[in-house]
């Protein structure tokens, strides 16, 4: 099993991991998208039976990925929260008082609507629309802004996924990162989110996971 493939983009040395999420080696930064934190409060609170242990275990998988890599930032393309505050909101600035040290960057996405003081509190540094970092654009949805040909773009938004045929004509969905020559797009880091199906040309790199495992479709 995989826990992570090498993937070079522009010559610089990046790790798709099959926890959902990239490391930058150069930067000691680590890549994300999608945690939709909040989204199991916002269905319970609303009266849907959803397990409580949802939030807890995202936030384990994303401190486990911090401190293997030792991780000095974060670069989160959109989509941190899913709603307005709820307890996991909470729960959220009591696990980021646990790494102070570590600089959280937010590229604003379409469910990210709390209040802007609050993300102060949390000492997140908000970027509305992009983030840029040399040749490197971050943005939630790449639909919104102009892409240039100068530069190499990490998205989120879409939570792309694959369809592949198991036995007795089984259908499998998997979540993928999706690498193609201009643009890159994360799953949802969020394991409480679906995925849309996407489609593949020849010449792109598609990572597939599956049971806490990474391997390249093509």
């Amino acid at each position: 099993m995989n826990f992570f493939i090498p993937h070079l983009i522009a010559g610089q040395h990046f790790l798709v991991t099959a926890d959902r999420t990239i490391f930058w080696e150069e930067k000691k930064t680590l890549i994300l998208s999608d945690l939709h934190l909040g989204k199991s409060g916002h269905f319970r609170k609303n009266g849907i039976g959803i397990p409580q242990n949802m939030f807890q275990e995202d936030m384990h998988r994303l401190m486990h990925n911090i401190q293997h890599f030792k991780a000095e930032k974060l670069i989160i393309v959109g989509d941190l929260f899913h709603s307005h505050n709820n307890k996991e909101h909470d729960l959220f600035l009591k696990w980021r008082n646990d790494i102070p040290a570590v600089e959280i960057n937010l590229v604003m996405g379409n469910h990210d609507v709390l209040a802007k003081d609050w993300y102060s509190n949390a000492h997140i540094q908000l970027h509305n629309g992009v983030m840029v970092k040399e040749e490197f654009v971050f943005t939630h949805d790449m639909a919104s802004i102009a892409v240039e040909k100068k530069f190499y773009y990490f998205s989120g938004h879409i939570h792309p996924g694959v369809v592949m045929k198991g036995a007795g004509k089984q259908v499998l969905r998997f979540p993928c990162f999706h690498f193609s020559a201009q643009q890159a797009v994360l799953p949802a880091f969020g394991r409480f989110t679906g995925i849309h199906p996407i489609e593949v040309k020849k010449e792109d790199t598609v990572f597939v996971l599956a049971e806490n495992n990474i391997f390249q479709l093509q």
